[in-house]
């Protein structure tokens, strides 16, 4: 790897494309040259960059000759479309969407976690999903401490995740709704606002959402855990970054929260907030901004022999998306 790689970002004008760039600034990534791609109606934007105005290109099939690393957020149709061609140019992409996670010739990294399986990688590595990557960041150093053998979670996912457009719906109707103005929607299929929506991503024959499964299928792939269970229920709230999971986890061996928090404190990225006697632990608020996830409320499961409950919240746009693509193409430059 060119120690100073021409780096591109794919859907440099989007909600995670912003994020990236200013990951890549603030964390000092050694780039060399910054390429910034984006579809036609956002050609010739431009977007800061260590100072300098960098003006957005058109993404073709011959936009990656000389790239190093693709960081990739523009969608799944746009990643299985333009991913393997930047792959053949000699390009190692990291690619945001769900379109490779499950792919077996693809690996599937949260560096934390599972680092090691960057090896292994033929042009390809997948960025899990938001929500995923923020539970497991405290669910895996319990499981391998304590061996998880299934969770119950429930999410409480931001407006953010959906885009940028989500977010001006909320801010919106937050608007119309104070000045008694009736509410108008495009972006989600009911009001978001003073709402919850049980229902994040498509509906599969179980009754379960694509969202809820991915917390069981990517986290299989991630932990090396063939026969995890999670059973979820992802839920869109008026909030507008930073999602936040409650878990219930049922372990192998026995588990105490005195054990579990000596565990976490130690885990990498993870700050353990939890003092409920001073009102103190995770908040999406607080969270928002932040690189590190924080876990808190932590208990002993009364209806597990063997569990612990335990609330996590993150910054999905930065550890759900742009700061974990940015931690993987740190990992490529070791």
């Amino acid at each position: 790897m060119n120690r100073k790689p021409h780096v591109a970002v794919v859907g440099a004008t989007g909600a995670v494309g912003i994020e990236m760039i200013e990951t890549l600034e603030k964390r000092n990534f050694p780039v060399g040259k910054l390429t910034l791609l984006a579809s036609a109606r956002s050609v010739g934007k431009k977007l800061k960059f260590r100072g300098e105005e960098i003006t957005v290109r058109e993404l073709k099939k011959d936009s990656f000759g000389g790239i190093d690393i693709a960081l990739f957020s523009a969608g799944g149709g746009i990643s299985k479309e333009f991913a393997p061609i930047a792959a053949q140019a000699g390009c190692v992409v990291i690619d945001n969407s769900s379109a490779f996670r499950m792919d077996e010739k693809v690996p599937l990294v949260i560096p934390e976690i599972n680092a090691e399986d960057m090896k292994w990688h033929k042009g390809i590595i997948a960025n899990p999903n938001c929500t995923t990557a923020i539970a497991l960041m405290a669910l895996h150093p319990l499981h391998r401490a304590f061996s998880c053998k299934r969770i119950f979670a429930s999410s409480y996912q931001a407006v953010s995740g959906t885009g940028a457009k989500a977010i001006a719906e909320l801010e919106r109707q937050v608007g119309q709704i104070v000045k008694g103005q009736p509410v108008t929607r495009e972006v989600y299929p009911h009001q978001i606002a003073f709402n919850v929506l049980p229902h994040i991503d498509s509906f599969l024959p179980t009754g379960y959402t694509k969202e809820e499964m991915k917390m069981e299928n990517e986290g299989r792939k991630i932990m090396h855990h063939p026969t995890f269970h999670a059973s979820v229920t992802c839920v869109r709230v008026p909030v507008y970054r930073a999602h936040s999971i409650a878990v219930s986890a049922e372990f192998e061996k026995p588990v105490t929260v005195e054990a579990a928090l000596a565990v976490l404190k130690k885990a990498p990225g993870l700050d353990v907030i939890d003092n409920p006697a001073k009102c103190e632990y995770p908040l999406p608020l607080y969270q928002s901004g932040k690189y590190n996830c924080a876990v808190g409320r932590l208990r002993k499961d009364c209806a597990f022999d063997n569990g612990l409950c335990f609330w996590v919240s993150g910054d999905q746009l930065l550890k759900g998306a742009a700061l974990n693509a940015v931690q993987i193409a740190e990992e490529l430059m070791k």
